[in-house]
C-alpha cells in the first residue's frame, strides 16, 4: 500500500481516518483494510488516545466505493473467498469495538465495503449527493457475510435490507434521512462531524464505551449462524468471475446462475 492511501491524523482529542484514493473513488485495497484495523486497535489499546473518531474519504465524489475489484482477480478457491470475508469481519469487528464515538462523514458514493464501514460507525453525517448501498447483485455477483447482513438488519430492518439487496439500488439522501440510515445531512459533513465530536468529547467516556459494547454484544449474539457455504457458492462461481471481468471492462455482465 502507498503510505498516503489511508491517512490518520489527530485534531485535538479527535482522530481522523481518511480513505485517500480519490482517483479510484476511494476504492479500498486489502492493505487499506488492514491499516484501518491497526489504527482502530491503537485506539482500543489507548496507545493512540482519542475521545472520538471520524472516518471520511478524500475529494467530493466518494466516501469509499467498495473494495478495489482488481484485487479479486486471483480468487479461485473456497479458501480465497472465506479468507476475504473473514478478514472483512475481523476488520469491521475491530472498528465496532473502538470504545469512543465513531462518525462516518460521507460524500457521494458509499457502496460495498465503504457502506459496510459506514454501517459500523455510531453516527453517519452525509452530504446531499450520497448514494448508499450494496449493488452486488447487478455488478459483481458476490454476497455479504452473515455478520454484515446482521449489521444492515439492525440498521435498516430486515424488509428494507432484503429489498435493497434484491433490487441492487442505491439509497439517496431524502430516503436515507427518512429511514434513519443517515443521522443528519450537512453541506460539509466534516464540519458537522467535528461539531458533534466536540460535544461528545466532553461526555463520560465509560458510559459511552459501555453503551457501545452492550449494543455490539446484542448485535453479535444475533449473528452466530453459519454462512460459509453461501460465501463459497458465490465467490467460486462462474458468475462471480463474469461480474468481475465485466466490471473491469465497463460492460454489463451476462449472468448464468452457475
Amino acid at each position: 500500500m502507498d503510505d498516503d492511501e489511508l491517512l490518520f491524523r489527530k485534531e485535538g482529542d479527535t482522530g481522523i481516518i481518511t480513505f485517500n484514493r480519490p482517483q479510484a473513488r476511494n476504492a479500498i485495497t486489502f492493505e487499506m483494510y488492514e491499516t484501518l484495523a491497526e489504527i482502530c486497535q491503537t485506539i482500543i489499546d489507548k496507545t493512540e488516545p482519542v475521545k472520538s473518531l471520524i472516518i471520511t474519504g478524500s475529494g467530493d465524489k466518494a466516501f469509499a466505493a467498495g473494495t478495489d475489484i482488481s484485487r479479486f482477480r486471483d480468487f479461485s478457491t473456497a479458501e480465497h473467498a472465506l479468507a476475504y470475508e473473514r478478514t472483512m469481519d475481523r476488520v469491521l469487528g475491530v472498528l465496532e469495538t473502538v470504545p469512543v464515538p465513531t462518525i462516518a462523514a460521507i460524500r457521494g458514493a458509499c457502496t460495498g465495503g465503504g457502506a459496510a464501514i459506514a454501517a459500523c460507525c455510531d453516527i453517519r453525517v452525509a452530504s446531499n449527493d450520497i448514494k448508499y448501498g450494496f449493488p452486488i447483485a447487478r455488478t459483481l455477483g458476490n454476497c455479504l457475510s452473515l455478520s454484515n447482513l446482521s449489521r444492515l438488519v439492525e440498521l435498516l430492518g430486515a424488509a428494507r435490507t432484503r429489498e435493497i439487496l434484491m433490487t441492487s439500488r442505491l439509497i439517496e439522501i431524502d430516503e436515507a434521512l427518512a429511514i434513519n440510515l443517515v443521522n443528519e445531512s450537512a453541506t460539509d459533513p466534516m464540519v458537522r462531524a467535528h461539531e458533534l465530536c466536540a460535544k461528545m468529547n466532553k461526555h463520560a467516556p465509560l458510559t459511552i464505551a459501555a453503551s457501545k459494547e452492550g449494543l455490539r454484544r446484542l448485535r453479535a449474539h444475533a449473528a452466530q449462524i453459519e454462512g460459509d457455504d453461501l460465501i463459497v457458492q458465490c465467490y467460486t462461481s462462474d458468475d462471480f468471475r463474469e461480474g468481475m471481468d465485466a466490471f473491469l471492462a465497463k460492460r454489463k455482465p451476462e449472468w448464468k446462475g452457475c
